[in-house]
């Protein structure tokens, strides 16, 4: 039962974009930091959530979502990055938010370095081949599905 409603009394969701990042057969990982609400210290994909608008309609927003987590948490720029869809999920967060998350995947570009640019929601960078992940048993099941997926969808 959908208890969040809008004054409209329609669901109300959080929306949440993630990208999984993949460069030389391995994908690049985030681990959260320990002070983030839902899914502190495990291993994701960058992301967040969609901004409010300040002003009119915002097209392909959950594309620019996902450059702009991408580049406040671990300072990378996809301008030009071809962003492939992967999943989209609905789960209620740690904090009982309903959230709707949509993954992407895309090429980390040749030239970028990657660091936790933002460390209160990134406590570390990994970068691990889908095998290698698929074998951690503290993966979570969401994330090893997507990036299941994600393996699929860049072949």
């Amino acid at each position: 039962m959908i208890e969040q409603l809008t004054p409209g009394r329609r669901p109300a969701f959080v929306v949440n974009v993630e990208v999984h990042l993949h460069r030389d057969g391995r994908w690049l990982l985030i681990k959260r930091s320990e002070n983030e609400a839902h899914a502190a210290g495990l291993l994701s994909g960058v992301g967040g959530k969609v901004d409010l608008p300040a002003g009119p309609a915002i097209p392909d927003v959950l594309e620019q979502t996902a450059r702009r987590e991408v580049a406040e948490e671990i300072n990378v720029d996809l301008s030009g990055v071809p962003l492939t869809y992967v999943e989209s999920s609905l789960f209620t967060a740690d904090d009982g938010d309903l959230v709707v998350n949509v993954v992407f995947a895309a090429p980390l570009p040749a030239d970028a370095e990657p660091f936790p640019a933002s460390p209160d929601e990134v406590a570390a960078i990994v970068h691990l081949t889908f095998d290698e992940a698929d074998a951690d048993p503290d993966l979570p099941p969401w994330l090893r599905r997507s990036l299941r997926l994600a393996t699929e969808a860049i072949r």
